[in-house]
């Protein structure tokens, strides 16, 4: 078996050699494209340049400092629970952080304080809760900044009661 040779292919008529130049016209149609890119350039670059006589650019003075977005406040909170000898049980309240605590039984009188820290004017949440273990009256308070906010008194072993503000 033997292996076809490729034969070149033949010129169209009236012409000599292999038909992979173009004439000349084509040249002259890319040597007139970059002309006219390099006029454009020519034209757009300097007037992006600013001016050599126009001095030094002006600093920017008085800047002022922002004020913080949000004013913190920090406030004060006492807890307090007045009552007969039997104390309180199942006491629960708003501490610091605002995070809740629990004591299974207490001792009256009981106080905590508590230092709150949130957004200025507006209101903090204080809860104080509690049942009251004995006979007599229980009476829970709850002062801010040294101003009584909320005071609720109950009577009667097994009473409930809450202080909110």
């Amino acid at each position: 078996m033997s292996v076809p040779t490729a034969t070149p292919p033949e010129s169209a008529p009236g012409r000599s050699g292999p038909s992979r130049f173009r004439p000349s016209g084509s040249v002259v149609v890319v040597i007139g494209v970059i002309a006219v890119a390099f006029a454009v350039a020519s034209y757009v670059m300097p007037k992006a340049v600013p001016a050599a006589d126009q001095g030094p650019a002006t600093p920017v003075v008085g800047i002022a400092k922002a004020e913080p977005v949000v004013q913190v406040a920090t406030h004060t909170v006492v807890y307090q629970l007045l009552g007969p000898a039997g104390g309180a049980r199942y006491l629960t309240y708003v501490a610091t952080g605002a995070d809740l605590e629990q004591l299974a039984a207490v001792t009256t009188p009981w106080s905590f304080t508590a230092t709150r820290t949130g957004p200025a004017g507006q209101a903090q949440f204080s809860s104080l809760a509690a049942q009251n273990a004995g006979p007599g009256e229980l009476t829970c308070r709850i002062v801010v900044d040294g101003v009584l906010v909320a005071e609720k008194s109950v009577s009667g072993e097994g009473r409930q009661l809450s202080c909110t503000a």
